[in-house]
């Protein structure tokens, strides 16, 4: 057969009322003259036409001839069950209506949460070679990860050969000034070689060039295309273009590719260069991005370069920490905080699938009940089994494909819902659509979805002895308990599949009741917060009288009763500054150390090369000593910040006027670092050295004990912390959060607090917030699981009891013969009912056995997601299952009652 025959056939299948009324007109001409031959011949009218038939052969067997010579007899076959099934399913309205919804909501949910992790965990990065790009850490003989210090990253890149380029980057809140008003603007820092690591060139302009990657050069920076287009109004003339970031002037010279802000959304990036690096191989501050060469595999490079990081460690000793290097392909660094929560979610939006398969299944048996003697009949007349299962296969394909095209819909909508739930820090959250890739799995989903649902109906309704069909009548024979018994291990399977939802549930809702039970060591209520960046370059002085200033108009605010702040405020993400600090006694002191730190304040060591070699080879020897060594993070703050959250002093005294930049240099501890390093002893007025934090080494005297706070997580415990004040170290206080406690309404405050900071600095731009909003923030990750989870586990609920009562109500409908006949024999109403019970009872038990397996074997997986309980905490299992169960009971009483009122003469009778 030509290509020309095959398209003429396929096109005869949409025009055959056309050619079949030329058919029948063509047969009947030809039977016309047959007729009018044999009445010349002296035939009678009768016997003419009966004749003439004879010698056609039968009008019916020629157009079936006639349509298989013109069509392709596959696809007719096919468009007729199509149009069949079609029939049917309008014949049946409420079995099509709650059939197709309940696919549209598990095909729907499936596809929204997969567009979801789709887009998050494996969607390939919008970069060259994608797969190619990878993030480096340093790592220590505990296999901690560490941010890379400046010469392991030099060392590291000059001995290497697995790498074609590596780079250092890092990011931060800027205030960027010079088109228009002062804006908070994420800014990036990035060494030589990062754009090529990237893959990515500008599109307008010019890239980074050798001149412009040293450290005395003026400032250049690249912009984001968004950025371009709407902050520098799409300008062709960039030449003209001038900023001040963080108080300092730079030329913007390109313009980057659409869409690209790598890394945190930045919107302007400026050379690493331009900051002196730092001698200290301790000094973790820098991230790191590598390229692999072609043909070299991650396990190889990582081989390699922890081998040069043991090379080191041989030759540096103590002055390194590092002793392998951690490495994985960038996609899966961005998302492995988040990959562990979307796939359970994917895992619970298949169970949801699942549970829709079986209860439409149950839904098909039913339907196929009824067809019995049909099926019987046709397979008596001649049809064949493969046919009858084309015709299960068809109806089926069409449920399925209009669940899912309403499935779709569903999901587009669900997808709105799921990005406003998730959390602000979701990563590639831009990403998230229902693109080609999602729609390819839905289709997938509707093809697998159609053959299972096909498979179990077809196979338990067609391949059986049509005599034992057309036997069995209406008397519930043996094909008909088959299906009863089919029918109970679906929903038993329903059952089980929605316990180990609603397990799940109940364990991350109880961790998410734990996380907010935890006492955070602060007050959140009626606290207001201003977040502010201040200039880079400001001295000391101006910063100090700039915050004395701003804190002491803040307190004239109508409502505010404290007033004070912080470089980390508690539960904000802020990243913290952390190390080790020397214990240390100012006697000790020799004089050549007395004139290195008096030098280390007077002069200025990030531009006086041979100082800052100095000091740090001065304060890598103090570190040797463990015994001496300490470590807490680094926070500055005023004393109103412990007033205004409720911080509670537990031990000597808070900042206070006598703490200025040239009195002695002071701290506060928190109870935690108290405990571990002067166990049982009073730390008021020990001595430390923690000058690495912020480059001013005087020691610090420890002036009082607070209580500890949860600042990084309300599920990580309490670090050791050590306080400085901002009018003493205001070198750390470039990011500062103003904290305020009032009573007034918060927005009258802001605009207040606006007008002030505005007076003082306009080019400072303010960001507001409640301490509350900031807590709630915290929680947002947890939230989202548990809210997806929730509602996936009330629909398998909803469906798992569908499931059951249709079930019994079908099992009470096939035996109405059978219970009017015990009834007739003296059953009362409560055998009966118990007899209907017992039977739900017998379904719902077995399917919560398999589903508490089920749960011991899959909430493992939850552990991660979980605080303070266990995945298999028998409480949980055991309250779950039992009111799973008596609700089970409480759907199977309705179509128990109703069989207590069955009558039985006129069950009888109906016999």
């Amino acid at each position: 057969m030509n290509l020309r025959s095959l398209i003429t056939r396929f096109a005869n299948l949409f025009r055959r009322s056309s050619l079949d009324r030329d058919l029948a007109a063509e047969i009947s001409s030809h039977l016309d003259l047959a007729i009018e031959e044999n009445l010349r011949s002296g035939l009678s009218p009768q016997e003419a036409r009966r004749q003439a038939l004879i010698q056609f052969g039968g009008t019916q067997q020629a157009k079936e001839s006639a349509r298989d010579e013109r069509s392709l007899p596959f696809l007719e076959t096919l468009f007729q069950d199509a149009r069949f099934s079609l029939r049917l399913l309008k014949k049946s309205p409420a079995f099509t209506s709650v059939a197709v919804l309940t696919l549209a909501l598990g095909i729907g949910a499936t596809t929204a949460i997969f567009s979801v992790v789709y887009g998050v965990l494996l969607r390939p990065l919008p970069y060259k070679n994608p797969q190619q790009i990878v993030r480096l850490w340093e790592q220590n003989a505990s296999g901690d990860r560490m941010s890379f210090a400046d010469p392991n990253f030099l060392d590291l890149r000059a001995q290497n050969h697995s790498l074609s380029g590596a780079a250092e980057y890092e990011s931060d809140i800027s205030t960027v000034c010079g088109q228009g008003e002062p804006s908070r603007t994420q800014t990036a820092a990035v060494s030589q070689d990062f754009f090529n690591v990237m893959g990515v060139q500008p599109i307008f302009g010019r890239g980074f060039e050798p001149d412009d990657q040293r450290l005395d050069a003026p400032a250049v920076a690249l912009v984001s295309y968004a950025y371009w287009q709407q902050s520098l109004g799409s300008t062709q003339d960039l030449s003209s273009v001038h900023l001040k970031i963080s108080n300092k002037p730079a030329s913007v010279v390109g313009v980057l590719p659409p869409g690209f802000r790598f890394p945190d959304n930045s919107d302007i990036w400026l050379p690493r260069e331009l900051v002196e690096m730092l001698p200290s191989r301790t000094a973790h501050n820098w991230r790191l991005l590598g390229r692999l060469r072609d043909g070299v595999t991650v396990d190889r490079s990582r081989a390699e370069l922890s081998a040069i990081a043991q090379r080191m460690k041989q030759q540096y000793g103590e002055d390194t920490a590092m002793v392998a290097v951690a490495i994985e392909p960038l996609r899966e660094a961005l998302t492995s905080d988040v990959r562990p929560a979307l796939l359970i979610l994917l895992g619970a939006s298949a169970f949801l699938l699942l549970i829709a398969c079986a209860n439409v299944t149950n839904l098909m048996l039913a339907q196929a009940a009824g067809r019995e003697r049909e099926l019987a009949i046709r397979a008596a007349l001649g049809a064949q089994r493969y046919r009858l299962l084309r015709q299960f296969l068809t109806e089926a394909f069409l449920l399925a494909v209009i669940g899912g095209v309403l499935g779709i819909v569903l999901a587009y909508w669900g997808l709105n819902g799921l990005l406003a739930l998730a959390p602000a820090n979701l990563p590639r959250l831009e990403n998230i659509s229902l693109n080609l890739p999602v729609l390819l799995f839905s289709l997938a989903s509707v093809f697998l979805v159609s053959m299972a649902l096909a498979s179990f109906t077809s196979l338990r309704s067609v391949l059986r002895d049509s005599r034992d069909a057309l036997g069995e009548g209406n008397r519930g024979g043996i094909g008909t308990r088959n299906k009863q018994r089919m029918g109970r291990v679906l929903a038993a399977a329903q059952l089980a599949i929605a316990l180990v939802l609603l397990v799940g549930a109940s364990l991350l809702g109880q961790s998410l009741l734990r996380v907010l039970s935890v006492n955070s060591g602060f007050r959140t209520e009626s606290i207001l917060t201003m977040d502010l960046r201040l200039p880079d370059d400001a001295p000391k002085p101006e910063r100090i009288a700039f915050l004395d200033k701003l804190l002491a108009q803040l307190r004239q605010i109508p409502g505010v009763s404290q007033v004070g702040g912080t470089n980390n405020l508690p539960l904000s993400g802020t990243s913290l500054s952390d190390g080790s600090f020397v214990l240390m006694n100012p006697g000790q002191l020799s004089p050549h150390t007395q004139e290195l730190i008096h030098r280390s304040v007077t002069e200025d060591f990030q531009t006086n090369p041979a100082l800052l070699a100095e000091l740090t080879t001065w304060f890598e020897d103090l570190v040797r000593d463990k015994s001496h060594l300490g470590y807490a993070d680094f926070v500055v703050a005023s004393d109103g910040f412990f007033k205004a959250l409720d911080i509670p002093l537990l031990q000597g005294r808070l900042f206070d006027d006598r703490d200025t930049i040239d009195s002695p240099h002071v701290a506060l501890i928190s109870q935690s670092a108290a405990n571990d390093r002067w166990p049982g002893q009073d730390p008021v007025g020990r001595t430390i050295e923690f000058g690495n934090m912020d480059g001013d080494l005087r020691l610090l005297t420890i002036i009082g004990v607070v209580g500890d706070i949860r600042d990084r997580s309300l599920e990580a415990a309490s670090r050791p912390t050590v306080y400085v004040s901002y009018r003493q170290r205001p070198l750390a206080a470039r990011r500062f959060t103003v904290v305020m406690r009032a009573s007034s309404k918060p927005d009258t405050v802001f605009s207040s607090a606006r007008s002030m900071l505005h007076d003082i600095d306009p080019n400072i731009p303010p960001s507001f917030r409640t301490l509350s909003q900031v807590y709630s923030s915290s929680l947002d990750a947890r939230r989202f699981s548990l809210t997806l989870v929730a509602i996936f586990s009330a629909v398998a609920f909803l469906l798992a009891l569908a499931g059951i009562y249709g079930v019994i109500s079908y099992s009470v409908a096939q035996r109405t013969r059978e219970i009017g006949v015990r009834m007739a024999l003296g059953a009362t109403t409560r055998e009966v009912l118990a007899m209907v019970l017992k039977q739900g009872a017998r379904t719902g038990a077995i399917g919560i056995f398999f589903g508490l397996l089920g749960a011991f074997a899959v909430t493992r997986w939850l552990q991660s997601q979980l605080f303070e309980i266990s995945p298999t905490d028998p409480a949980t299992l055991v309250i779950v299952s039992l009111a799973l169960l008596l609700v089970s009971l409480a759907a199977c009483a309705i179509p128990g009652r109703r069989a207590t009122r069955i009558d039985p003469v006129i069950a009888l009778r109906c016999e």
